[in-house]
């Protein structure tokens, strides 16, 4: 089970590190070229697509990590960071929403024999660019107010 406490004891963990707008908005453009790829493969190559999707939203949502200053190199930690920390700007719905499209990508990724649902291949593919959109409205709301708390937070969690 995955929780912060063990992402934190991990050698990718989730740290603390200087908060970086540049950096941020490169994760943003990342997440935009990303969702350009999705539109482009979606006939093409579904497998690319699927994994385009995915990153969109991921980027978008790692762009905010990048904003408040936090670092984390295994998705799933990344997931539960906004599952756990982010509820202020997150609704349940957009964390479904990405962490299907994270197990979508996992299955067109890594298992031949498995085949994602084209209900959910709909389902994510026409939330991207909502997740995109609202991750920005978010980074542009980001305050020094929730910054300070978000990394009290994870400074808290390490030291427990």
């Amino acid at each position: 089970v995955v929780t912060l406490k063990w992402c934190c004891s991990k050698k990718e963990r989730i740290s603390l590190v200087e908060p970086n707008e540049n950096l941020s908005q490169g994760y943003i453009q990342m997440a935009e070229n990303a969702i350009g790829t999705m539109n482009r493969e979606k006939g093409l190559n579904r497998q690319f697509a699927i994994s385009a999707c995915y990153y969109s939203m991921y980027y978008s949502l790692y762009a905010i990590l990048m904003k408040i200053g936090v670092k984390c190199e295994i998705h799933t930690c990344t997931l539960e960071f906004m599952k756990k920390l982010f509820t202020d700007f997150y609704s349940k719905e957009d964390f479904k929403i990405i962490s299907k499209a994270f197990d979508a990508r996992n299955i067109s990724q890594y298992y031949a024999d498995k085949i994602v649902s084209k209900e959910d291949i709909d389902f994510i593919m026409s939330n991207a660019p909502y997740f995109l959109s609202k991750s920005k409205e978010i980074l542009s709301k980001v305050n020094e107010k929730d910054i300070k708390r978000i990394r009290a937070e994870i400074e808290r969690i390490v030291k427990s």
